[in-house]
């Protein structure tokens, strides 16, 4: 078994991802761990040691769950799944999640209002672009999710992660089974 799950930041990849790897017994690679040198994000690894993380990591294991992409620095990344899974969320109850999550990491301190008097900040305000980011090469964008699926050799599903785990557990269950 080899899913690969993209999407918008806030969606609940990693969540989702690390969810079905225990119930399945197999290896989560949460795709940051190849970008971030710490829980920080403030530094990220060079593309050539990316790439030999990347390298080890599908070497070591056959059976895996993959939250996140790495086609914007290694496009053949991960194309051999069986699955590829496009989680969906409103984005209202989508940046409800980042910024909880942000406060949870940075604290509340760390935010400033926007013009909307809604909290923000450099990472949230990227998270506004996923939409209207046209160049499918930029990590992390609907454009980059959307040539992904278009282009993929595995199946793919879409799924609205606004349902309980253990709901998105057995709907894609159901569909790598088939």
């Amino acid at each position: 078994m080899k899913i690969q799950i993209i999407g918008a930041s806030g969606t609940g990849k990693s969540t989702l991802g690390n969810y079905i790897a225990e119930k399945e017994k197999v290896k989560w690679i949460d795709t940051d761990c190849y970008i971030w040198k710490d829980e920080t994000f403030s530094e990220n690894y060079p593309i050539d040691q990316r790439l030999k993380m990347y390298a080890n990591d599908w070497e070591k294991y056959n059976r895996f769950v993959v939250s996140g992409s790495v086609f914007a620095w290694n496009p053949t990344g991960f194309n051999d799944r069986d699955l590829l899974v496009f989680l969906t969320l409103d984005d209202k109850l989508r940046f409800q999640r980042l910024r909880q999550r942000e406060i949870e990491r940075t604290g509340e301190s760390s935010l400033w209002l926007d013009m909307h008097g809604n909290q923000t900040n450099d990472f949230l305000d990227w998270c506004k672009t996923y939409y209207t980011a046209n160049d499918p090469s930029k990590i992390g964008t609907f454009a980059e999710h959307t040539y992904q699926m278009n282009h993929s050799s595995s199946p793919v599903l879409k799924v609205n992660s606004d349902q309980s785990l253990e709901e998105l557990y057995q709907t894609i269950m159901r569909f790598v089974i088939k």
